[in-house]
């Protein structure tokens, strides 16, 4: 019995000895009949994955920063469209209610509310009265462009106006992208919203 178990051990080393060389000259093989091929392949398409990867990543980067910018924008609208402001202290105006409510949604997403500017040329909006003319935006918001009353639709004769208030404004944003004509390039990323008047 410990004769047959010492012919099977010997056995099971011979086959392992086997295979391990036809390891090795199966490499070798394959080491002689590649002749980096592989390689110079792999050294060209590496480069523009790269490119590729990186441009997902800052127009994604651009894609939120807009969707920020926006929800900021709407969030302003609807702070100045309502009538009363019940949290704050002092007095307010809807240019004011629109301006905090757009710096506190753009603070909360780590975006620094000095560096947005009104977009150029303003929103041209139609005054809500009687005279009808151009509403410039509120000098008292330098950065945002805070437009009310304003009319949201173009009324049929003898109808009434739907008068509402507009928050505009545009953010820089800079792409990083090596060996392109973005690479360094600002870009100005708008958003402007629209809220109906809520006295209405």
């Amino acid at each position: 019995m410990a004769r047959t178990i010492l012919q099977r051990a010997m056995v099971e080393r011979t086959m392992l000895r086997r295979s391990m060389v036809q390891l090795a000259a199966t490499l070798r093989q394959l080491v002689r009949d590649t002749s980096g091929n592989e390689l110079m392949e792999a050294a060209a398409i590496f480069p523009l994955l790269f490119m590729v990867v990186l441009g997902i990543f800052w127009f994604g980067q651009a894609f939120s920063m807009y969707g920020t910018i926006t929800r900021a924008a709407q969030e302003g609208a609807r702070a100045g469209a309502a009538p009363y402001c019940t949290t704050c202290s002092t007095s307010n105006t809807p240019s004011q209610n629109a301006y905090n409510a757009v710096q506190a949604a753009m603070t909360v997403a780590k975006l620094d509310i000095t560096k947005a500017q009104w977009l150029s040329p303003a929103p041209s909006l139609t005054q809500c009265s009687t005279t009808g003319g151009p509403q410039a935006c509120d000098a008292g918001t330098t950065n945002i462009c805070v437009q009310q009353p304003v009319q949201l639709n173009m009324p049929a004769s003898g109808d009434a106006a739907v008068c509402g208030i507009s928050v505009s404004f545009q953010y820089p944003y800079k792409f990083w992208l090596p060996f392109s004509t973005l690479n360094k390039q600002q870009i100005w990323l708008k958003a402007q919203a629209r809220v109906r008047i809520e006295t209405q």
